[in-house]
Formats: structure tokens, sequence, C-alpha cells
């Protein structure tokens, strides 16, 4: 499977077989693995080697294909198989016609160094082949801007400079997406007297208000605050 029009000499092209993520599953996501996948394959390899790019946080960066047996965001395998591997994975998922991205920046466990800690997931919807082919993946300055520019392409976010402040900032938006849907199942199944609802409704708008804000961030104010 061809991804991202990248060279010959990052290729790898290798069945990872799925008993490989064995010492990382339970009983139950070992069933997973069987019952939802039906191939990985590692596609490339980006490193200073491969790429002649110069590495800074970044040393390398997996990208591996995953074919489906059924249509179904795989999150929880694709996460088991970014805690076994310290390197940033871009997954390439596919079904039939349709394909997304997904990919976690992570960190190195403080106790167990044969882990990584996931700190922010990125994926895209289903798309159709010609339009995962508008992904792209320039080699580009560094391994560190590679893999950053990827993660804003998948974000669709415009208002944050760095890959830091883009993790910190979809965190901040998804906790007050998750705060404004729960006050609106509250408010909308409350049985609550009419000053309690009034004040859910003040705290609802704060939410909305809010959110607004931190959509309409630019990176200079982002900066500065």
């Amino acid at each position: 499977m061809e991804i991202f029009d990248l060279p010959d000499k990052v290729k790898v092209n290798k069945v990872v077989p799925k008993n490989a993520f064995d010492s990382f599953t339970n009983s139950k996501q070992k069933q997973l693995f069987t019952d939802l996948i039906k191939r990985i394959t590692w596609s490339y390899k980006l490193s200073e080697t491969t790429t002649n790019l110069p590495a800074k946080e970044i040393k390398e960066i997996q990208i591996f294909y995953v074919e489906l047996k059924q249509k179904e965001k795989v999150q929880g395998i694709l996460d088991i198989m970014d805690k076994s591997i310290p390197y940033p994975i871009i997954f390439l998922v596919n079904y039939e016609e349709d394909y997304y991205f997904s990919t976690s920046t992570k960190h190195p466990h403080p106790v167990n160094e044969n882990i990584s800690v996931i700190d922010w997931t990125f994926n895209s919807e289903w798309l159709p082949k010609d339009k995962f082919e508008t992904y792209s993946l320039p080699l580009k300055k560094s391994l560190d801007n590679v893999y950053e520019a990827f993660c804003f392409q998948l974000s669709g976010d415009t208002n944050t400079s760095s890959l830091a402040d883009l993790v910190e900032h979809q965190e901040k938006q998804a906790t007050l997406e998750a705060a404004i849907d729960q006050l609106q199942k509250k408010i909308k199944s409350s049985k609550t007297q009419f000053k309690d609802k009034v004040e859910l409704n003040q705290e609802l708008n704060k939410k909305k208000k809010e959110l607004e804000a931190l959509l309409t961030k630019t990176p200079e104010s982002a900066e500065k605050s």
C-alpha cells in the first residue's frame, strides 16, 4: 500500500504478526486483534538514516497500515500498539474502500521503560481513497517538524503554534465540549426549580463562551496568554 508518495529508501513493507503485541494485552484484547484485524503492515520507517533529516526529540516515525475485517474505529487496538513502541506511529486504517488516519503523541512511562504513555490522539474521519491522499507528509526541516505538521493536518487546528500547545488546546476543547454536553443533558432532563435551571443555563452559556474564545484564539494571542 503506497502512502504519502514517500521515497523507496524509507519503505519497510513487513507484515507484523498480531501476536507480536501479546505481552501488552489481556485475553479480551487478544481476541479483539483476532476478531477485528486482518493484517498489520509496517510500511515505512522515517529516521535520520532513511530521510537524511535531523532528529531532535523525535528520533523515528513509524507508519503502519492496518487492514480491518469490519468497518470500525479500533482505537483500543491502536493504543496497544502505540504503547508498545517508543516512537510516534502514524496509522492508516483500512476497511474495503474506506480509510482513516490516527496518530498519538506520547511520552515514556516514568517507571516502565518498555511502555509509552499516550498524551493525545488525533484522528481523521473515514475517507475514500481519493480523499485520504489529500493528507501529505513532506520530508522537510526535521523529523520533529514532519510529525508536528502531520498532527496539525489531522487536527485542523490553526490557533496554536507548537505541538505541545496543540495538544493542550485540544484537551481544553474536549473538556469544554464534554461539560457543555453534560449541562445540556442535565437541563433537558432536569425537574429542578426554575432558579436552579437559570443557574444551569448561566453555567452553560459561560462554557459556550469559553469554547468560542478558545476556538477563535490566534497563535499570537495564545503566546501572550
